[in-house]
């Protein structure tokens, strides 16, 4: 395709409106198109990373936008990420790469930013010259006016780039006109000028009952009204937050392997677990709660932002005495990362990586002892089972961690994983306890058959392997399909061209 659009800009009435969503869909609509897309956000809050094809670290949600996108990703495409490690501080990773930490007074502090908004741009530049468009995601509102000065991601951002801005508001929260109109009547008139249409997502019942409210809500605003998207439910994208993990169900389903995750206060890296909800041997589950703990047959500890102050806590309200009694049981226990570093028997912090607490006993469950060191590790990788049970370097899968995990004094330990270049990676007890560094692990159908194995009497006759890969390909277009049904694609067109 050779005609040049502009960059689009999708910016939120507020935060959970659906950006990130809508920016994938039209990730993957303009590939389908045959243009070259690729997302950007300028800065990202997220507890959810990812690891480049360099070994730097990115948000998630811009990761999963690129694979819409059918392109691999790239820190230019998310070059600030906030990864939040209390209530009021974060550290703060630049270009793939973690700088410190900062409070959020200290970070928005109008002194200090040009460096950060000179790396941002930078970075948006290099990409607005490999694709076509780049489509842009704002964070929270866009109508953050305390924060006008020092802001990086919304307006200034559209500015630099000669972005058209699209504003998303949430019809399902309630009040979607306050929250259209007074997003745009709260910028400035030079900024509302960027603002070339809006998008109302997430409506509920029967679309012919707000053509009215569409047609007030583009006179009121002077603006078009591109399309109102239905709330669906059959679409699977791996989210961004993790507020929603604890309502997915616990109760136990015969004919299918019950596996719980433990719902950690730090919980990092969630979609780690996204292929499990979608196999259909697996009823997937999030809890801290210790009975129903109890009712799976495996039990996976996530990763943490936070592993110290986690281990802590499940100290504390009795979850770590419900996997070591499920694991006398016969349950199955596996760790990744954090949860990995947790499985071990001691953690220590001599140099404060994390807090205050220079050590604190582990779960004990492997023979393992970890130090945290102040330099993070991010990487893709290749690897296969260290004991020949797959092909070598058939898996794949990421590092992000902060720590060292080796055998405890004296201790004799079996890896988990072998990486190409021979190195080993984990620890495994047996096929019912072990643990590994590696995010993506799950996403592995070879690596899900093996942790699946001790329970084949409890799986119906159905169940065969699933293919995440093509899974999330299919539920891309599904998204691309269900966006393009509701919103005026040519007319979102002729504004990218300058016709609107």
């Amino acid at each position: 395709m050779n005609d040049r659009l502009h960059p689009v800009m999708f910016a939120g009435t507020g935060s959970d409106v659906g950006k990130s969503i809508i920016a994938t869909a039209f990730c993957r609509i303009f590939r389908q198109d045959g243009y070259t897309p690729a997302p950007f956000k300028a800065q990202n809050m997220a507890l959810n990373s990812f690891a480049t094809p360099e070994g730097l670290e990115i948000g998630r949600a811009q990761a999963v936008q690129a694979e819409a996108a059918g392109i691999p990703c790239h820190t230019d495409m998310n070059p600030l990420l906030l990864k939040p490690q209390s209530d009021h501080t974060s550290q703060v990773v630049l270009n793939g790469r973690p700088i410190g930490n900062r409070d959020a007074y200290d970070y928005f502090r109008k002194e200090g930013r040009a460096e950060l908004r000179e790396a941002v741009y930078a970075a948006y530049d290099r990409l607005a010259a490999r694709h076509n468009p780049v489509v842009l995601e704002g964070a929270g509102s866009l109508a953050e006016i305390n924060l006008r000065d020092s802001d990086l991601v919304n307006v200034p951002m559209a500015m630099h780039a000669g972005a058209d801005i699209i504003l998303v508001g949430d019809i399902d929260r309630g009040g979607v006109f306050a929250s259209v109109y007074g997003s745009v009547m709260l910028l400035r008139p030079e900024e509302r000028r960027y603002v070339k249409g809006i998008l109302i997502n997430k409506f509920r019942g029967d679309l012919r009952l707000f053509e009215e409210g569409r047609r007030m809500l583009a006179e009121l605003c002077g603006i078009p009204v591109l399309g109102v998207v239905p709330y669906y439910h059959d679409i699977h994208i791996e989210e961004e937050d993790s507020v929603a993990l604890a309502a997915k169900s616990a109760a136990a389903q015969r004919g299918k392997v019950n596996v719980a995750v433990v719902l950690l206060r730090h919980i990092s890296n969630f979609t780690d677990f996204n292929i499990l909800e979608q196999d259909p041997r697996i009823h997937l589950f999030y809890s801290n709660n210790v009975d129903e703990l109890a009712k799976a047959d495996i039990l996976i500890l996530p990763g943490s932002k936070s592993t110290l102050d986690d281990l802590y806590e499940i100290r504390r309200n009795g979850v770590a005495q419900a996997i070591l009694r499920a694991r006398r049981e016969g349950a199955t226990v596996l760790g990744i990362c954090g949860g990995y570093q947790m499985m071990g028997r001691q953690i220590r912090d001599p140099q404060h990586v994390e807090g205050t607490i220079e050590a604190m006993p582990g779960l004990g469950l492997l023979p393992m002892v970890t130090e945290m060191l102040p330099e993070k590790v991010t990487r893709q990788v290749r690897f296969g089972f260290a004991d020949g049970k797959a092909a070598d370097s058939s898996m794949e899968g990421y590092e992000i961690h902060m720590g060292e995990t080796r055998p405890a004094d004296g201790s004799e330990a079996a890896p988990l994983v072998r990486f190409a270049d021979g190195q080993t990676d984990g620890c495994r007890v047996d096929d019912k306890c072990m643990g590994c560094y590696i995010h993506g692990i799950l996403d592995n159908p070879a690596f899900i058959d093996r942790l699946l194995a001790p329970y084949g009497d409890k799986l119906t006759e159905a169940a065969t392997s699933f293919d995440y890969h093509a899974y999330k390909e299919q539920q891309y277009d599904r998204l691309a399909d269900h966006v393009r049904k509701y919103v005026d694609v040519p007319l979102l067109y002729d504004i990218l061209r300058g016709k609107r």
